[in-house]
């Protein structure tokens, strides 16, 4: 290796210099080429100069010339306008008119009698001034002759003047063609210029980095002089060694003549070692049956069976190794094997010494000759500097390991030690679990050979030496391949079989979901035949079709014989009774058919616009809508030579007042092609089954298919195999599109198989969604990690690829480009130079960080989403752990497309980009929050407006259009709706406020205004009449949740599938996302859970109306519900009677002394109300603690603001002290981990500024933080093992912000201890020893509070098994109003179940042994005024009056105890039951106490401890 190296290092010096040369001859070339450049430049620059005075010259000549050009215009138009009038006074006057002899006679006889008149007159004034005017006259005639001639010279000059002027003009053309060319030449140049600058730039940044590199290989060639230097001293020193080893070799050789005697000796050595070895191997063999036998029923996969089948070598290797024979041989195989290594080390070392001083003498020539070098010249020339490193550390380390071995030596003893030590040798391998069968064979004909050999005394030493060798090859096999065993066999072992059972079952639910899930996105078709029918199975819930149902499908009909297609059946969906409550489609009459009923009747919508017999022979795309009463069936044929869809729509309108369409989950059916045999359709839908093709596609925005079903009749897909469908043909793009519904994710394996990690690495992804929050992209290598989410709709990326300073952030914090619009928008993620990462949107630059230069080291990329586990284990590093729901164009790696339909692990996507997915249907409000639009609509006026809405508090206004007396609104107030119209007000008889989703109508029509909820609570009256406008105004906003100013307060919950009769368009499902409007509001998910009754209970006794200004309080009003029912102290309100608290024969579970159990629960905690005086300025804590899991509060204490606080918990399994110092934070974090299962000791002290976290007495961390500000001061109470569902938020990270899992112990502060609680939630006792399945309830008392999904009403039938530690206590309660109880409880021996019906208590018993250590069942059944109460096999009832039952039926039932307030007076029982209850089920429905409403006290329901 060392010669090939040393050549190979030759080869690449030779490369180097070439390489060396040929950039110095670039480098020249390049100095060359720019100093031209320059040359080039400057030469320019005075031709541009040049151009520039000149065109300068000619701007001003020609701006002259322009001025001259005017003044004479303007000249010129005056005296042409002056000759105009002259030439018209000639004309006018120089014209002869003629007369009629009769004018003339006239005229002369007036001229004759005015000249008699003159004659007559004196005209000697007259005759002078005529005179006067008459020299005037000769004057201007003058005057006129003289200008005529300089006019007539200035005529002839015009045509010259005009061709002057075109000379200019196209010189003037000339000059501007001549400038714009400069000018575009100008700008060339200065591009040049700036490429040229930039690569000059390169050059020189080139030629610096090369500097740096080749210092940094003169560093590392003195380096790498040093280490040679080194490893002279080492040579040497390995000589000595080699010189004590010959001498301990030749110490050796002495030894072998005594070691011969000794074996000699040896057979003559009784045989009873072997046959008590061989007896202890058939005593082995004996207990390994038997465990084999044991263990056979919790083997789940085959390993632990494996694992003793492979315990039987033991037997042979007890055989191998039962006499000291095989250790001697042992020692001197080892000798030879150290001498034979000491002499090949020895002639490497003498050969790797020449090589090393040559290489050291060619480093030396290439420091000289090396000046610059490449990126990748200098990389290749460290690989083998660092390669030549590795190999002299390797050698070091064989070296080493050669003396340890010389030194490790066995010294020869006596052969008892030899055979002791070989028995310790067996011992060990007895652990071992596996071996192959194949090695068996060889090693029993081994044995039986040896055997025979020493019974008759006949030794051969190669026998032995056979024998020997086998034995360490079968135990150096095991001792690689066992520990891994032993690690999953002790997993086995450890796991309790239920637990295992429970946790492969929850494994087989997720497996069967996630088929379902893939089966649903089985984007084909099914070919039906006129005999088939399909049982479909679907993915939405019926509660989410009630007010909503839209439906898409793609069908391709076959042409028909006639002239029209025979009516068909095509689909149903509905009650199995199919008289009401159903949708459906057919064909008739040619016809496509959508039908749909509510209760008031059937409703029919043909589409007779386009007859099924025109339909082409591909598919067209189907789609049905149904919003309350009013249904629409569309239909669009796509055409596959081109983008163009023909569309056709047909709607209408049920009658009646019925809206939803009411189905059970265990009463529904959705039937495609036809229907089995005895399901009776409607008269409507009773036609002859399907032929043609069929694929489904949506149903409610969720993809379903034909292949996720429940059965199929007579449907064989292999004789009718499915016909193709063009995926792109209703894509307007025809790109194809993927549709993620948010519970999957795609991944690609081995992403650089299409393309390469380089110097620009880049990632881009196309998406369209309305979410808000996503996961885009995860990639995963270890601890190293790159994520791209969505929070709030703007992109956030993180990622570490290993870098010193831990992760790096890169988000958009200016807001610049929200995602969740429902647009489609670009997404490319660039890694540049490998220390800069690149965010770009839509082609345009959003954001960059620079980070550590490190390449990309991963190989996976999961997309939209990523597995639980992967998620989970990057909790702390993510901002959302929500898959992507939407549709994606596609991903590119390195402009590489990837079909993620191919990609093997792919989940939850489709093909296509169904519209209706990206709807907004429903929308979060939060107290604070509304939406608005502008469209025009018209509510006093025919006028029909309704939606679902979901929500716990009482009031809030839901739905608001204009303002005072022109006002229209629906708001809630203690519960109930109201509806107000131009002074009308409606008012509904119940309350909705529980959590259940309810749908509202309000509607103005023919002067009455109707309110309707849940088709059931009806009111109606006449409007008022108001102001008339006869024109709807379109100016006015309408707002849902709330509005900017409104006396009502703005609403808490959730709103969905609402509907308005709109002035401009149909009636159709409101699009949230196109408000434009949107104020803290949410559309995606609705975080509304279902509280408990008795909540809602003591509101409505406690409800006086709503009161203005509540709105302020509705954030607070789900925490302050949950504290009503815990505002007490369990052990002061829980009383337990301790003379009778345990039972007889059954012992009590040992639990640790001041230890207690937390984890539960997500919040279980304990609550201290004490804040001492001296806290605030130190205090020093300590506590104890156990735990398997990584996450989870220890400890929390804070102001009401949450600034100032104290916390330490653990992340990663880390422990983490942090407390605040002014505005800063103060952290200590532990360097090792401590969820180990092991107790640990924690000590954490606070001092002003300063903190001290002490972990086990031994490892002591401290931190300061300087500040001048002192002022720190905190609230109780004290959290121990979690905190309150709302606190700890901003201090806390969010994977850590989760109870505590596991055991707390000796909660001290300044060493006095702290043990009684103010209040405690799901924290039991931290018990030792087995546990079983079921829930406790720990004798320091406790209760759980169920959800109101279980109810009691006049017939019910309660079951559960009882494990009692105590002899009474209360099993069961609940209560209602006008003093209805219920209450089951046990008493020494006797089983009593009581009831009070407001009138008349009455009650029943059985008497039973329960305090016997065993599981007992008890069950309550009630028929209206009949109770029944069975214990194991007693039973017994009672009747008792017949009354009727409470209205509100959905009463607080508390498992295991009660408030002491809700208790009546007369009951005896009243304290808290103790003991295990497990299989708790409610007319056949399991209840998982995990899911309740509260868990209060000490009750632990995660398991039970066994006695």
């Amino acid at each position: 290796d060392l010669n090939s190296t040393v050549a190979e290092f030759k080869v690449q010096l030779h490369e180097k210099r070439i390489n060396a040369d040929f950039q110095i001859f670039l480098t020249n070339n390049t100095e060359k080429t720019v100093s031209n450049f320059w040359a080039a430049t400057d030469t320019l620059a005075a031709q541009e100069n040049n151009i520039s005075t000149k065109g300068q010259l000619v701007v001003n000549d020609t701006k002259e010339v322009f001025n001259n050009a005017e003044k004479m215009s303007k000249e010129i138009v005056d005296l042409k306008l002056r000759i105009q009038e002259m030439a018209f006074e000639l004309d006018y006057y120089g014209k002869e008119h003629e007369l009629t002899p009769e004018d003339m006679q006239q005229k002369l006889k007036k001229a004759e009698e005015m000249l008699r008149k003159m004659e007559k007159r004196k005209f000697i004034p007259q005759g002078i001034s005529a005179a006067t005017e008459s020299r005037n006259a000769e004057n201007v005639l003058n005057q006129t002759r003289q200008f005529l001639f300089p006019h007539s010279a200035v005529t002839s000059m015009i045509p010259a003047l005009w061709a002057q002027f075109g000379v200019y003009k196209s010189n003037l053309s000339e000059l501007q063609n001549a400038l714009n060319e400069s000018h575009r030449n100008v700008i060339q140049t200065q591009n040049k210029n700036q490429v040229n600058i930039h690569r000059f730039q390169e050059t020189e940044s080139q030629q610096k980095q090369l500097m740096k590199e080749a210092d940094t290989v003169n560093r590392t060639l003195l380096k790498a002089e040093n280490i040679l230097s080194d490893t002279a001293l080492s040579i040497s020193e390995l000589d000595n060694l080699i010189k004590n080893v010959s001498e301990l070799h030749a110490e050796i050789d002495g030894a072998k003549k005594p070691l011969r005697e000794r074996m000699a000796n040896l057979s003559s050595i009784d045989g009873d070692i072997v046959q008590r070895a061989m007896d202890h191997a058939q005593e082995l063999r004996r207990l390994a049956e038997n465990l084999e036998a044991d263990m056979k029923n919790t083997d789940a996969n085959g390993l632990v069976q494996k694992a003793l089948n492979a315990s039987n070598v033991y037997n042979k290797i007890v055989k191998y190794i039962s006499e000291a024979n095989e250790s001697v041989v042992a020692t001197q195989s080892e000798t030879a094997r150290a001498v034979d290594a000491i002499a090949g080390i020895r002639n490497q070392i003498t050969y790797q010494k020449n090589k090393s001083s040559g290489l050291l003498e060619e480093a030396k020539e290439l420091q000289k000759t090396i000046e610059d070098r490449t990126d990748v010249a200098v990389d290749r020339t460290k690989y083998r500097v660092e390669s030549g490193i590795r190999k002299k550390e390797r050698l070091t380390e064989q070296m080493s390991g050669v003396i340890s071995q010389i030194k490790n030596l066995p010294e020869v003893g006596s052969s008892r030690q030899m055979m002791e030590k070989a028995r310790q040798v067996a011992e060990e391998a007895l652990n071992a679990t596996v071996v192959l069968r194949e090695t068996i064979s060889p090693m029993e004909m081994n044995v039986k050979q040896w055997t025979e050999n020493l019974r008759n005394s006949e030794y051969d030493s190669s026998t032995y030496d056979r024998a020997a060798d086998s034995a360490r090859v079968t135990v150096r096999d095991l001792t690689e391949i066992v520990p891994q065993l032993l690690d999953k066999l002790r997993v086995v072992e450890e796991k309790p079989p239920l637990s295992n059972l429970s946790t492969s079952i929850r494994r087989i639910r997720e497996l069967i979901a996630h088929s379902r899930n893939v089966a649903s996105k089985v984007q084909v078709s099914m070919t039906f035949k006129g005999q088939s029918a399909v049982d479909v199975r679907p993915q939405t819930k019926p509660e989410e079709l009630r007010a909503f149902t839209s439906m898409s499908l793609y069908m391709s009909v076959p042409p028909s014989d006639q002239e029209k297609q025979p009516d068909r059946f095509v689909m149903y969906l509905g009650n199995k009774n199919a008289t009401t409550d159903y949708i459906g489609l057919a064909i008739k009459k040619d016809n496509l058919v959508y039908v749909y009923n509510l209760g008031s009747g059937e409703v029919e919508v043909p589409l007779n616009s386009r007859p099924v017999s025109t339909w082409p022979t591909h598919f067209s795309l189907i789609r049905l809508e149904r919003i309350g009463k009013y249904g629409k069936i569309f239909l669009t044929v796509s055409s596959l030579s081109s983008t163009a869809e023909e569309k056709f729509i047909q709607k209408a309108e049920a009658k009646g007042s019925e809206s939803l369409l009411d189905l059970h989950p265990d009463n529904t059916v959705f039937y495609v092609g036809g229907v089995p045999t005895g399901f009776k359709l409607p008269g409507s839908l009773n036609l002859s089954n399907f032929v043609g093709c069929i694929e489904l596609a949506t149903l409610n925005d969720e993809v379903i298919s034909l292949y996720n079903f429940r059965h199929i009749y007579n449907m064989n897909t292999t004789e009718t195999p499915p016909r193709p469908r063009n995926k792109l043909a209703f894509t307007q793009s025809r790109a194809a599109t993927y549709y993620f519904d948010g519970t999957g994710y795609a991944v690609v394996r081995n992403i650089e198989r299409r393309g390469r990690f380089s110097q620009v690495t880049r990632f881009d992804l196309e998406v369209r969604t309305p979410s808000d929050n996503a996961l885009l992209l995860l990639m995963v290598n270890e601890s190293m990690f790159f994520s791209l989410e969505m929070q709030n709709g703007y992109l956030r990326l993180k990622y570490d690829f290993g870098f010193s300073a831990g992760p790096v952030l890169l988000e958009d914090n200016l807001k610049k480009i929200k995602i969740n619009d429902a647009r489609y928008h670009e997404i490319s993620v660039i890694y540049h130079n490998s220390k800069k990462m690149i965010l770009v949107v839509d082609r345009r630059y959003l954001k960059s960080v620079e980070n550590e230069k490190k390449q990309i080291p991963f190989t996976d990329i999961y997309i939209g989403g990523a597995p639980s586990d992967i998620v989970s284990r990057l909790r702390s590093h993510l901002a959302v752990e929500v898959g992507f729901r939407g549709c994606a164009k596609g991903f590119q790696f390195q402009k590489k497309d990837f079909n993620l339909l191919e990609e093997p692990g792919v989940l939850g996507i489709s093909s296509g980009c169904p519209e209706e997915s990206l709807l907004s249907r429903s929308a979060y409000f939060n107290g604070e929050s509304f939406i608005a639009s502008d469209k025009p609509i018209y509510p006093f006026d025919t006028f029909e407006g309704g939606f679902t809405f979901r929500t716990l508090q009482p009031s809030g206004l839901l739905f608001s259009y204009g303002e005072d007396s022109e006002r229209f609104s629906i708001s809630m107030a203690g519960g109930t709706i109201f509806f107000t119209t131009r002074g009308t007000n409606l008012q509904t008889f119940n309350q909705y406020n529980d959590g259940q989703s309810h749908f509202v109508i309000a509607s103005v029509k023919e002067s009455n205004c109707v309110l309707t909820v849940d088709d059931k609570d009806l009111r109606r009256t006449i409007c008022e009449k108001g102001e008339e406008e006869q024109t709807p105004e379109t100016a006015r906003k309408y707002y849902f949740g709330g509005s900017p100013k409104t006396q009502y307060g703005n609403f808490t919950g959730c709103i969905s599938n609402a509907y308005l009769t709109r002035v401009d368009k149909d009636i159709e499902v409101e699009d949230f996302q196109q408000y434009v409007d949107n104020v803290q509001v949410s559309m995606h998910g609705c975080p509304i859970e279902t509280p408990p009754a008795a909540l809602r209970l003591k509101q409505e006794r406690n409800s006086s109306g709503y009161k203005k200004g509540n709105n302020k309080k509705i954030k607070e009003q789900k925490s302050l519900t949950l504290q009503v029912l815990s505002s007490h102290n369990p052990i002061e309100k829980v009383k337990t009677f301790e003379g009778d608290l345990h039972c007889s024969s059954s012992s009590m579970p040992r639990a640790a002394q001041h230890a207690h159990q937390f984890g539960g629960i997500p919040n279980s905690r304990q609550e201290f109300n004490i804040t001492p005086s001296f806290f605030s300025e130190r205090s020093h804590f300590s506590i104890d603690l156990k735990s398997h899991l990584g996450h989870g509060v220890i400890f929390y204490v804070s102001d009401e603001e949450e600034n100032n606080f104290m916390t330490l918990f653990l992340a990663q399994g880390r422990l983490h002290y942090v407390f605040n110092v002014g505005h800063r934070k103060l952290k200590i974090r532990s360097q090792g981990r401590y969820n180990d299962g092991q107790w640990h000791n924690v000590i954490f002290i606070r001092d002003k500024n300063k903190g001290r976290l002490v972990i086990d007495g031994l490892i002591v961390q401290e931190e300061s933080l300087s500040t001048t500000d002192t002022d720190w001061s905190v609230t109780s109470p004290f959290y121990v093992g979690g905190v309150h569902p709302n606190k700890a938020q901003k201090n806390i990270q969010s994977s850590s912000l989760y109870s505590f899992s596991g055991c707390l112990r000796d909660f001290k502060l300044n060493g006095q201890r702290i043990s009684s609680p103010s209040q405690s939630f799901g924290v039991i006792p931290c018990f030792d020893g087995p546990v079983e399945a079921g829930t406790y309830f720990s004798a320091e008392g406790g209760y759980v509070l169920l959800d109101n999904s279980f109810h009691l009403g006049s017939k019910f039938e309660i079951v559960f098994e009882v494990h009692p530690r105590a002899s009474s206590g209360i099993l069961l309660h609940t209560h209602g109003t006008d003093g209805f109880y219920l209450n089951l409880n046990m008493k020494h021996g006797q089983v009593i179940i009581q009831l009070h019906n407001g009138a008349q208590e009455y009650s029943t018993s059985v008497t039973s042994q329960l305090c016997d250590s065993k599981w007992h069942r008890i069950a309550v059944i009630r028929a209206s005024n009949v109770v029944q109460l069975d214990v194991d096999s007693e039973v017994n009832y009672v009747v008792g009056p017949v009354t009727p039952i409470p209205s509100d039926n959905k009463l607080p039932i508390y498992v295991g105890g009660a408030p002491e307030s809700l208790l009546p007076p007369n009951l005896t029982v009243r304290q808290s039951y103790v003991g295990c209850i497990r299989n708790f089920m409610i007319n056949k429905v399991p209840v998982n106490f995990s899911k309740a409403a509260l868990v209060y006290g000490a009750v632990g329901i995660d398991f039970c401890p066994a006695a």
